[in-house]
């Protein structure tokens, strides 16, 4: 197990720091600026290198505690102030201390020698191009972060937690594409916490090792064999494809045992040996 725990830098609650302290970002007029819409959160004001520094110093403090592998930080972008950072922590941890960023389904490829992976908070999932971008994303990441990496993978239900298809075709989009984690939660703007989720039956067969790298069939579905089986990813957009194999394989979203399977699209499937 890879424990992380998020250290703050973007935005906190408001006891994070006293009233009216130099670390809080402030506007042109001097007023702090709000964090996000939910929770009342205030920013932080990361462009300050002392600010900065001691961000990084909070990371070295965890990562030595001997609790932690790493950690976490949110809002993840490309910008002048975000590259400081990285580099200042990356500097201060070391080789081996794992940074996770929240880079959603975007590519920042000033920081990525820097970070160890993405957490990608996928609130986009509602069309084909949003999957392909998705896909993208983390094949981009898959070659381009820090080793070790640890690349994560969430999306969103659409109508309820019953929408399987959906997480049937993150964890198998995760499988083909990337030797990471996958996630497949509530909406954030719910009133409940974010990422709350529940334990699916899918999850639970072991494929084992991978075998090869992930492969793009003529018929647009990505597969890619492992020890005990086969993970086959067909993306939104896509025709329903036919997978043959030479002997019997079960389904794990049918039960089905046997030689050729259906898989819709937006859909994906693990086929056991």
């Amino acid at each position: 197990m890879i424990l992380l725990i998020e250290i703050r830098y973007r935005d906190a609650h408001k006891s994070y720091l006293p009233d009216g302290h130099k670390w809080w970002r402030r506007d042109g007029k001097g007023q702090i600026v709000q964090g996000w819409e939910e929770g009342g959160y205030l920013q932080l004001d990361y462009s300050n290198p002392e600010f900065r520094e001691q961000v990084a110093i909070q990371a070295r403090a965890a990562i030595q505690s001997g609790v932690v592998d790493g950690i976490m930080l949110d809002w993840w972008d490309d910008d002048t102030d975000r590259l400081a950072l990285a580099k200042a922590i990356r500097k201060i941890i070391g080789d081996k201390g794992l940074i996770l960023a929240n880079a959603n389904d975007r590519h920042t490829p000033e920081t990525a020698s820097f970070i160890n992976g993405y957490f990608m908070e996928c609130y986009r999932s509602r069309t084909a191009e949003d999957w392909k971008r998705i896909a993208d994303t983390l094949a981009w990441a898959e070659k381009n972060l820090r080793v070790p990496r640890i690349n994560c993978l969430e999306t969103w239900y659409h109508k309820s937690r019953a929408d399987e298809n959906l997480l049937r075709a993150t964890t198998t989009l995760s499988l083909v594409l990337s030797d990471g984690y996958c996630l497949f939660s509530d909406p954030n703007p719910l009133p409940t916490p974010d990422h709350l989720h529940n334990w699916y039956p899918f999850w639970e067969r072991r494929l084992g090792p991978a075998l090869a790298q992930g492969i793009q069939r003529p018929d647009g579905s990505i597969t890619r064999d492992f020890a005990n089986g086969t993970a086959v990813y067909n993306p939104m957009g896509n025709n329903s494809v036919n997978i043959s194999f030479s002997e019997s394989r079960t389904s794990i979203a049918t039960g089905k045992n046997q030689q050729s399977h259906a898989l819709n699209s937006c859909d994906g499937d693990i086929y056991i040996k």
